[in-house]
């Protein structure tokens, strides 16, 4: 997982991520922009739920993040679609609103978006 930090002209830090992990770097422009309290509180599930069966979630306005374990889902809310609204042979690009990675490439996409906040 491949991922780039960038200042836009206000100052607001952005995330690119590589292709099949668009819906992570949505989630830190959407949900945490700058927010450092929603991260610590997703690197606290982490731990909370370590060795344990448990899953965590946290709804958030565009994206809802999913943890358990091994694993962190990230969804665009928007794809929460019933089963008849799209017509048959149709499907829907949901390519940059759903990624799937592991927690410790997560915890680590994490730890260099507070570096590049803090400047190191």
């Amino acid at each position: 997982m491949e991922y780039e930090f960038l200042r836009d002209i206000t100052g607001s830090v952005k995330v690119r991520m590589s292709m099949g992990h668009e819906a992570v770097g949505h989630w830190f422009n959407e949900e945490v922009e700058g927010n450092l309290t929603l991260l610590d509180e997703v690197e606290a599930a982490v731990r909370e739920v370590k060795g344990s069966e448990r899953q965590w979630q946290r709804i958030g306005h565009e994206y809802t993040l999913w943890l358990d374990e091994e694993e962190v889902i990230i969804r665009a809310n928007l794809l929460s679609f019933e089963g008849d609204e799209i017509e048959e042979g149709m499907n829907y690009y949901d390519e940059e609103s759903l990624c799937f990675c592991g927690v410790e490439d997560f915890l680590a996409v994490i730890a260099a978006y507070r570096a590049f906040l803090q400047g190191h």
